[in-house]
């Protein structure tokens, strides 16, 4: 007899995706795919339940079929089918909640599988360098997907103390970029013009569909509570890059401008509904976020197929350059930072001899 899984979420594309892979796994026997809307895409085999997880009803689901492992792929930032952002806070956290209840009366749940974010983490001015599973956030996000992000993984700890027999993972993911991807981020790269703040330039990482799909599938695996693969873990891809850099390699011009006006920039590009220019995303737009690997590496015996900017690099080839060539772009920043007032003011800045070399800008 094989697994039983159960997957959430399964109408966006990486859900679909994630189901796709399960039912060709031979270890796997089932697979339950279930959303509040039946998928456009095809789920080759799998058995589609229509269920609102933020009802009771997501027990009898778990009941009627036996299932041993629930994959938890219904956390996301960005609503289905322009749905309004209350509707994704309730799918976050009060979907999650009543999963979570529906597993702890389960008698057959054996594993637990969670896509988080590195969102819980915020991004804060005085934030260190590298944030591992256990570094506490010096600022707390106060609204948004972090906020929903950060109240799912209390639950999902509460879940654990409360039913030590399951495994448990939680997966934070860095920003997801690949060719079905659907994120914020992804929105605001796909704009033709990209609104920095002026004198911000953050790190960023990345993550490609395909190793989503790797580590969920692997974390799925596990059945005992002291596996491996049991606990909570970073997942990005190796490397930064920084926001100046994926403008260039884009092809897409910047437009620096003051704190307060990317604000208001931001309300307004969401309002006419162009990208979800959201104040979490303003903030990591800022200061950025850097997450290490290590337990991801050492514990989980995880190893992305794609870096940073490898998952960046097949991001741009899957959308296009912008309105300009990226060798163009890059060669005027070149022209400006070398500028003799600019490379005096970034000698100044950095307490260096001079401006860094083409090669280190990009």
């Amino acid at each position: 007899m094989g697994r039983i899984v159960l997957v959430t979420g399964v109408a966006r594309q990486l859900g679909g995706r994630f189901v796709r892979r399960l039912v060709r796994d031979p270890e796997v026997e089932r697979v339950i795919a279930v959303d509040a809307v039946a998928p456009e895409h095809e789920l080759d085999g799998a058995e589609f339940v229509a269920a609102d997880i933020r009802q009771p009803a997501i027990a009898r689901v778990l009941a009627e079929y036996a299932v041993d492992t629930v994959v938890h792929m219904d956390v996301s930032g960005t609503a289905l089918g322009g749905g309004s952002r209350a509707a994704v806070k309730e799918t976050n956290v009060i979907g999650t909640m009543q999963l979570l209840g529906a597993c702890q009366k389960s008698p057959t749940v054996e594993r637990l599988v969670v896509k988080s974010s590195t969102n819980v983490y915020g991004s804060a001015p005085r934030d260190p360098a590298v944030f591992g599973e256990s570094t506490p956030p010096k600022s707390l996000p106060g609204g948004g997907f972090a906020k929903d992000a950060v109240e799912v993984e209390g639950y999902v700890r509460g879940f654990a103390r409360r039913r030590p027999d399951v495994a448990v993972c939680i997966l934070r993911f860095a920003n997801i970029l690949g060719p079905t991807g659907d994120t914020p981020l992804a929105e605001y790269f796909s704009l033709p013009v990209l609104p920095t703040v002026f004198g911000y330039d953050p790190r960023l990482q990345f993550v490609h569909e395909d190793d989503v799909l790797d580590v969920l599938g692997l974390a799925a695996h596990g059945a005992e509570p002291d596996a491996p693969s049991s606990g909570t873990f970073n997942i990005a891809g190796d490397g930064v890059l920084l926001l100046s850099q994926c403008a260039r390699r884009l092809g897409r011009p910047t437009v620096p401008v003051l704190l307060p006006a990317v604000t208001w920039a931001g309300a307004a590009l969401r309002t006419i509904g162009l990208t979800d220019f959201s104040p979490e995303q303003l903030r990591l737009l800022t200061h950025g976020r850097v997450v290490s690997t290590r337990r991801m590496r050492e514990t989980l015996g995880f190893t992305p197929r794609y870096s940073t900017v490898e998952t960046f690099a097949e991001f741009v080839r899957v959308r296009g350059t912008g309105l300009l060539p990226p060798e163009t772009v890059e060669a005027a920043v070149d022209r400006v930072a070398a500028l003799p007032f600019l490379a005096r003011a970034a000698a100044r800045t950095a307490g260096g001899p001079g401006p860094a070399s083409a090669d280190q800008r990009r």
